[in-house]
């Protein structure tokens, strides 16, 4: 049977926080994503990345983890030069993961850097394509 619906783009990624403040503070100070809602019954902070969503939510105290609650989550970002963001980033005190290359991904190839939140989440930064997906 035919899947009866098309993905069409990444919707929301959910982050689970031990210090929930901190990362608000790097999601908005350091990348730049607004805040949108907050529903303080569960204690979810709704940001806003584009057209989607990044939600930080308290770690409910289970089982303790030892990495991170996330493999990675990529934001698509317009620059005109990843060394820029690089830079900022590091000035910034945000810890950089490798260096800057292409890799492929919803946008086709293009370049990107992967960093750390403060809980240790990986976040990629992936800047315009250079080469449509298929091409």
């Amino acid at each position: 049977m035919a899947v009866p619906f098309e993905v069409e783009e990444l919707d929301h990624v959910v982050l689970r926080c031990r210090d929930q403040d901190r990362m608000l503070d790097f999601y908005v100070r350091i990348l730049g994503l607004t805040e949108e809602r907050r529903l303080e019954a569960i204690g979810l902070i709704q940001l806003r990345a584009g057209r989607s969503l990044v939600d930080l939510v308290p770690d409910a105290g289970g089982a303790p983890r030892e990495h991170p609650n996330v493999d990675h989550l990529c934001l698509a970002i317009a620059t005109p030069d990843l060394d820029v963001v690089v830079r900022y980033l590091v000035t910034s005190g945000v810890e950089t993961i490798g260096e800057p290359m292409v890799r492929y991904g919803a946008r086709g190839y293009g370049p990107s850097i992967y960093c750390r939140d403060p809980e240790g989440n990986v976040v990629e930064l992936k800047g315009p394509s250079e080469m449509p997906p298929g091409a």
